[in-house]
């Protein structure tokens, strides 16, 4: 060794009597080097290891044995192509699980907020939404006012608790009627039956005002006290969308606003209102309450202007006075009461667009909705007697078609197909000229409803 090093001195280092330390020198880098030849093998042995698993003799680690865990563990995702079975065993993370949205919520300043206003609240039991509709029958409307309560119930993916008045003569009907429905959607519903109750002023005026017991819709909030939200519609009405759709619009009311109707005309000059009545109304062309959402809690809660009273009444101090007052000038009974309210209080009214109310009037004189004619009909109202009568085809086919269709069957096969047949029987007529009008919204609400009966919940 010291022969070899020798050599790498140079003549002049030995002159100069350096010839001991510069065999020094040379001595440590060969030991440096030999130190990082070990160093590769050793290393190279470890990722070997690594690489292709322990070797059939060994005994692998056992689930969350410290660090030497955790160390594979960081590995192994990058590296480990055939992972031990201790390790396989071990449950994977959900693939793309949904991200969650972060919002910033602005906090109303306390000095604008009512202390004494009620809180908002949709119904709820068991973490489930549910929806709370109402509707009126007496005389001969149990088939009409059925046909509505199923058109409800097809589509919807919330559940639905049903408030139905109705003349005691037709109470073990409907009852009947509900308990002959299907399994599946009587599971999908709540129903309670109440007697025609009008609990302020003469129930015989209100009985006979405009229509059989239409007035019953004005003493809701009195009766319905433990009901926080409420929508309310005519028995002539049919649902061509979701009724959750109509329902969630109760979450667009601001701090002021308890109810929520469609416009009774889209052009002032040519409605009835705005021609013909003796009254105040609201806006410029009146609002029409064959569909009304209702904040029953903040109903029975605020005070209402009125010309009577300058301090303001509550609503049931409100309804027999005012009736009093105009009882000589209504026509439509309380849909003319509902319109004098809000004009006097037009902050507390929510006004939603036609599709959700939509009419002969929209389309008997050419098509005045752009709404429908844009999304489709959502809500559709056959006042007019329509759906019993020949004026109005398009309205008559759409009420048949829900009314016969058999609850179990295919809603497209038997349900949306043979009425998409009918349909071409009426584009002769102004409101069956444009079928998807009445159809868009229709054939939307049954692939959603397959969507989540069949595909998720099947």
């Amino acid at each position: 060794m010291k022969n070899l090093t020798a050599r790498k001195c140079s003549a002049n280092d030995v002159s100069a009597g350096r010839s001991g330390s510069c065999e020094r020198g040379h001595t440590m880098k060969l030991r440096y080097k030999i130190a990082a030849v070990l160093g590769c093998l050793v290393g190279g042995r470890l990722l070997q290891y690594l690489l292709l698993g322990m070797s059939a003799g060994e005994t692998p680690p056992r689930v969350g044995d410290g660090r030497a865990w955790r160390a594979v563990q960081a590995f192994q995702g990058r590296l480990v192509t055939r992972q031990p079975a201790a390790f396989r065993s071990q449950p994977r993370p959900a693939l793309n699980p949904r991200p969650r949205l972060l919002t910033k919520r602005h906090k109303k300043p306390a000095s604008d907020r009512d202390l004494q206003e009620p809180i908002f609240r949709l119904h709820r039991q068991n973490g489930e939404e549910w929806v709370h509709l109402a509707v009126v029958a007496c005389g001969d409307r149990l088939e009409e006012t059925m046909t509505m309560l199923k058109s409800a119930i097809l589509f919807s993916i919330y559940k639905i608790k049903f408030h139905i008045f109705a003349e005691d003569t037709l109470h073990s009907q409907f009852e009947s009627s509900i308990k002959a429905w299907p399994y599946l959607y009587k599971t999908h519903l709540e129903y309670s039956i109440y007697p025609i109750n009008f609990s302020v002023g003469n129930p015989q005026e209100w009985k006979k005002l405009f229509k059989p017991c239409a007035a019953q819709r004005l003493f809701l909030p009195m009766i319905l006290k433990d009901v926080d939200s409420l929508l309310y519609v005519d028995t002539d009405v049919l649902f061509l969308r979701s009724v959750d759709d109509v329902w969630n619009i109760l979450k667009r009311f601001n701090s002021t606003q308890l109810a929520a109707m469609a416009p009774e005309h889209e052009i002032p000059k040519i409605g009835w209102y705005s021609r013909f009545a003796r009254h105040p109304y609201y806006g410029a062309a009146g609002v029409n309450s064959g569909v009304m959402l209702m904040n029953l809690t903040r109903i029975r809660s605020r005070l209402f202007k009125n010309s009577m009273i300058p301090s303001g009444l509550r609503w049931e101090d409100l309804l027999y006075p005012l009736y009093h007052k105009y009882k000589n000038d209504i026509t439509w009974g309380d849909q003319d009461l509902l319109n004098i309210i809000f004009h006097y209080n037009p902050e507390y009214l929510y006004v939603f667009p036609c599709q959700w109310n939509y009419r002969p009037d929209h389309c008997m004189y050419g098509s005045n909705c752009r709404g429908a004619e844009d999304q489709g009909v959502a809500i559709l109202h056959g006042n007019r007697g329509v759906y019993h009568n020949d004026k109005q085809p398009a309205f008559k086919v759409m009420y048949e078609a829900v009314r016969n269709f058999p609850f179990e069957d295919n809603l497209f096969q038997s349900l949306y197909f043979p009425l998409q047949n009918s349909f071409m029987n009426t584009v002769h007529t102004l409101c069956g000229r444009l079928p998807q009008v009445f159809l868009k919204q229709f054939e939307q609400a049954m692939r959603k409803v397959y969507e989540v009966r069949v595909i998720h919940i099947g």
